[in-house]
């Protein structure tokens, strides 16, 4: 059986849903999904970008897909796909020329638990599986060193606790002897971070550290995913959907009203 998996999305999205991509793999499993989440991609056999692949032309009125596209697609036994399932046209196009897709909603509904929960409960329809504890990649194993790494960014401002709270919190973990390095993406300003090529070597690099403190943000889901201890402070979205799963995981909500030392008892509470 030949299994495409498509799951566009942001870096916490897709890592929510990696349970379910997990479960859903056949004997040859092919990944589309964001660019920069290709290196996450582990347990397939191949995982390639899903903005190229030319997908947006099933959704274009009175435009022919081209037949490599086709092709391509007619290759496969089950297209399981969390793209185009909001997209009227693109589903009537797919139903038309015969392709076997199946759609999931990108989107939990309100009220209906965890997304990790919800997008494996998608999976389960299909095929039976089990129930991992919470998404992990399997980084390669190593010690754990004494440092903590801090991520002060997220994709909106309201998720992100103030940027000076952030930097008081480095120097009491520095006061209690818990060395601290910061980390950010290519687009994000910050003077002396750390930066990685991708996705993959960032999360082999923050399962070395003894902690990690960060916003709602897919690199608080990267750590998690790679077995390191977390902190993630959350505002506006809610936790009992969108937080982070791992090992060992604290979640602090009504980020606007934690103070650096609070915040910072409970990092060092996950070291020892």
């Amino acid at each position: 059986m030949r299994t495409l998996l498509i799951r566009p999305g942001a870096i916490g999205d897709f890592l929510l849903s990696l349970p379910a991509l997990e479960c859903l793999r056949d004997g040859y499993t092919e990944v589309w999904c964001a660019g920069q989440n290709v290196p996450l991609v582990r347990f397939a056999d191949r995982a390639a970008p899903v903005a190229g692949s030319g997908l947006d032309w099933l959704g274009l009125p009175e435009t022919e897909p081209p037949p490599t596209l086709l092709n391509r697609l007619r290759s496969f036994d089950r297209i399981i796909s969390w793209y185009g399932s909001a997209h009227a046209l693109f589903r009537q196009r797919v139903a038309a020329l015969g392709l076997p897709f199946t759609f999931f909603s990108a989107l939990p509904p309100e009220g209906g638990g965890h997304a990790a929960d919800y997008y494996l409960g998608q999976a389960r329809t299909i095929q039976p599986c089990p129930r991992p504890p919470a998404p992990r990649l399997p980084v390669p194993p190593a010690p754990r060193e004494r440092f903590a790494v801090i991520h002060p960014f997220a994709s909106q401002p309201r998720k992100r606790w103030p940027l000076d709270r952030f930097q008081e919190l480095g120097r009491l973990l520095e006061q209690n002897g818990l060395p601290v390095r910061y980390c950010a993406g290519p687009e994000e300003p910050l003077a002396g971070a750390a930066r990685f090529e991708n996705l993959w070597d960032l999360a082999c690099w923050l399962a070395r550290a003894a902690v990690f403190v960060g916003n709602d943000s897919g690199i608080t889901h990267l750590a998690a995913a790679a077995g390191t201890p977390v902190v993630a402070l959350f505002g506006p979205t809610d936790p009992r959907v969108w937080a982070p799963r791992g090992v060992r995981v604290c979640v602090l909500d009504r980020m606007e009203a934690r103070a650096a030392a609070d915040v910072a008892a409970h990092a060092l509470a996950l070291t020892n």
